[in-house]
């Protein structure tokens, strides 16, 4: 039993399925995901944005296929980027199988528009003949018409049979390199039908709340939907859609996953929203550490808390501290391990947590690097 029981999320066991070299499923770290906005005809473009996006942390990326133009040019952009590209595939089902033959790691199709189950079956021989997984993504905006004729309207139980009918289709073709999403902008109607999802299918899952919105609502909806999911153990990619850059969608990610303690990147800053009490100005010195720490991926832990109320708890907990000395005070005082180190002024702060962070940032990857040759 874990020490702190409260914090255990035990994720919903499923079969494991392969997106290029990134494990789905099972018991392979939960992906991070997200889209590209450019058009996928500009090969150059959509190449210099799938690198940003990777850059921030992505695992895979997916890119809109809308017409020929955009799968000629996916063989240029699948040879020039360091993650696994997603063809999004709908109506045309020749794009799916286009986008197969030129190096898609997945195709992701939507079972309310691409059309009959002979089509279908085409897509599912270039997946085989290609090494190509495929998602299977049912949208509460896109049901076939003869579930929402049963139902009456996008409910849980129809985008739970749209899902099931279509996997019925691969499983029945001998393929089984899939996994499903069904997202709603609902946020109620997407929890539901995941939950009933999980239940019924032993897939991987992919989540998301579709049409979230901008960066700032988006990301609460999707932390409220996925963070829903995730806690209850149910999730294995994720993607923030947002109406922002899609970077943004990387960053609230990881917030997301980091905050459910399931998968960390970067540092996690821990931070107070100020008062009266502060010994420096806690916003603006958290705001510049976030840019200036940008650039760190090793998981790490950083308190910034502007006075003594509960500054030496948090620091306690963390990898690196700093707790203001209180109103009018002009220095406080840093923690390193969770223990009180020594004093430093406020004018000087942001650079000397910026060093410290580096420091320790260095010292973890150079003991990750010599267990890894113990281990050989």
């Amino acid at each position: 039993m874990s020490v702190r029981p409260w914090r255990d999320i035990e994720r919903r066991k499923c079969r494991q399925i392969m997106v290029g070299n990134v494990p789905v499923g099972g018991d392979a770290p939960i992906a991070v995901q997200s889209m590209t906005n450019t058009l996928t005809s500009d090969a150059q473009a959509t190449i210099r944005q799938v690198n940003e996006i990777a850059e921030a942390g992505a695992d895979i990326v997916r890119v809109s296929c809308p017409d020929v133009e955009s799968t000629k040019a996916l063989k240029e952009i699948c040879a020039n980027v360091p993650v696994p590209i997603v063809a999004d595939i709908h109506f045309h089902y020749k794009r799916g199988i286009e986008a197969a033959e030129a190096g898609a790691a997945c195709l992701r199709i939507n079972p309310g528009n691409i059309g009959s189950e002979e089509r279908v079956r085409e897509v599912i021989k270039a997946a085989k003949d290609h090494g190509c997984s495929m998602r299977i993504g049912v949208n509460g905006g896109s049901l076939e018409k003869d579930l929402l004729e049963k139902y009456g309207e996008p409910c849980p139980e129809a985008m739970v049979e749209s899902a099931l009918d279509h996997a019925k289709i691969l499983q029945d073709n001998d393929f089984h390199e899939f996994k499903i999403s069904v997202k709603a902008s609902d946020v109620f109607l997407t929890v539901a039908a995941y939950h009933a999802l999980a239940e019924a299918i032993d897939c991987p899952l992919h989540l998301g709340v579709t049409e979230a919105g901008g960066l700032r609502i988006g990301s609460v909806k999707s932390a409220i939907g996925m963070g829903n999911l995730l806690w209850a153990g149910i999730g294995d990619t994720i993607r923030v859609s947002l109406s922002a850059d899609p970077v943004e969608e990387i960053k609230a990610g990881y917030d997301i996953l980091k905050s459910l303690n399931l998968r960390h990147r970067g540092v996690n800053v821990i931070s107070c929203p100020s008062c009266a009490r502060q010994g420096f100005n806690v916003i603006e010195t958290v705001e510049t550490l976030e840019q200036r720490l940008a650039h760190i991926t090793t998981p790490m832990t950083l308190s910034v808390i502007g006075c003594v109320v509960n500054g030496p708890g948090e620091a306690r907990e963390t990898d690196i501290g700093f707790t203001g000395g209180g109103a009018g005070k002009e220095h406080g005082m840093i923690y390193l391990g969770g223990e009180v180190d020594h004093r430093i002024d406020n004018s000087e702060l942001v650079d000397h947590l910026v060093e410290l962070v580096e420091k320790r940032a260095a010292e973890i990857k150079a003991e990750e690097e010599a267990q890894s040759v113990a281990a050989e």
